[in-house]
């Protein structure tokens, strides 16, 4: 568990505790597991009550504690929630792990974890619920708490005025220089966690592509032959699992900025108009993350099944080009089968049985036969090889 007090424009400290009264200024950031709020329960109600003058409703909490919900979208009179499924790596044990049928796959697939991240936004309080061992809460609280660069060495002119402009891209970016670029409330701090969210799987899709590269370039291969087909199939329910939870995500995001439109937010929690511009802007800049990343998935989904379809053509054009150099030889020695017959009839009196050299002149006529149904069936392109 890790709670943090975020004064926007000035600084964010993280406590040892959890906080008994509501914040002079700014918010209050509580992140913890789901084990964490499942066994001190009582602890985290009886805080909200002190911060919010409130209580977490006991469906709400029941969905914070699941690990099957899908991601979507609840509100209340007085606070809201968002349940977020992350798409991201991680080192132990996953909570949601992908379907069974999947974990046959490659490791990369092995290794995603789906499980669900809650989001309870109040004014003066975010309640986080996170799987064990997630990589978005400490990262992001790196982030805020990182310490301000130290003073530079003097400069000339020229070097100061680069520096400026760099700096000024540093603050722009960064959000815990000495309080620039802080989110300004608790849906702005819940949107940029869910950014980071989404962001997880951008890390994950350079080794999830370059597996299925590799497969496709052994699908492609025509002297080779291909026994990763458990694998392949396991990555495809993969990646159709994927666009799902993607497809949740937008229809969880879409929800929130319906509420936003609509002016619930501004309403209940007294946001500025600029506020509200702002965290409709984010709501959008998210949603079109959220959209690439679909698109990513969509696309490696069907480069898959492309690259099977391909396979299998170049199978059938194998086996059609062997097919047609045997018809071929068949074509050819079947005159000599038919020669080879009639002399081996068991008659008293056949022609050139007798003759001194009629053996030879039988093979003669037979290799001039042979040569000239090849040299026939070359012309006509029957024994030509496809390009490529």
């Amino acid at each position: 568990m890790r709670v943090f007090h975020i004064q926007p424009g000035a600084s964010a400290a993280e406590l040892s505790d959890l906080p008994e009264l509501p914040p002079p200024v700014g918010y209050y950031w509580v992140a913890c597991t789901r084990e964490a709020l499942q066994r001190q329960l009582g602890r985290f109600q009886a805080m909200v009550q002190a911060i919010t003058g409130l209580q977490l409703v006991d469906l709400h909490v029941t969905d914070l504690l699941s690990t099957q919900l899908p991601s979507h979208y609840d509100y209340t009179s007085q606070y809201d929630l968002l349940v977020m499924r992350q798409l991201a790596a991680t080192q132990s044990q996953a909570e949601a792990p992908l379907p069974r049928a999947v974990r046959g796959g490659p490791p990369v697939l092995r290794r995603i974890d789906t499980s669900p991240v809650g989001l309870v936004v109040f004014d003066a309080l975010l309640l986080s619920v996170h799987p064990h061992d997630c990589a978005v809460r400490d990262s992001y609280a790196e982030r805020l708490t990182a310490p301000p660069p130290a003073a530079p060495a003097p400069l000339d002119a020229d070097e100061a005025e680069q520096a400026a402009e760099t700096l000024v891209c540093e603050l722009s970016a960064s959000p815990s220089v000495a309080g620039v670029g802080l989110p300004g409330s608790t849906a702005d701090l819940m949107l940029r966690l869910v950014n980071h969210i989404v962001d997880n799987y951008l890390e994950l899709r350079r080794d999830l592509s370059r597996q299925l590269d590799h497969w496709q370039v052994a699908l492609l291969n025509p002297r080779a032959r291909f026994n990763h087909w458990g694998a392949l199939m396991a990555a495809r329910l993969a990646l159709h699992h994927l666009t799902e939870i993607c497809e949740d995500q937008r229809s969880a995001l879409q929800a929130w900025g319906s509420a936003l439109d609509g002016g619930r937010m501004a309403c209940d929690a007294g946001l500025a108009r600029r506020e509200l511009e702002l965290l409709k802007v984010r709501t959008r800049d998210v949603l079109e993350h959220i959209a690439r990343v679909a698109h990513h998935v969509r696309r490696l989904e069907q480069s898959s099944e492309a690259a099977v379809q391909m396979h299998f053509s170049v199978q059938n054009n194998r086996t059609n080009e062997i097919m047609r150099v045997l018809t071929v030889l068949t074509a050819v020695f079947l005159p000599l089968n038919l020669i080879a017959g009639i002399f081996g009839m068991n008659f008293e009196v056949l022609p050139f049985v007798k003759m001194h050299n009629g053996f030879w002149g039988a093979m003669l006529v037979m290799l001039l036969i042979a040569i000239g149904l090849t040299v026939y069936f070359w012309r006509n392109r029957y024994l030509a090889r496809t390009e490529g």
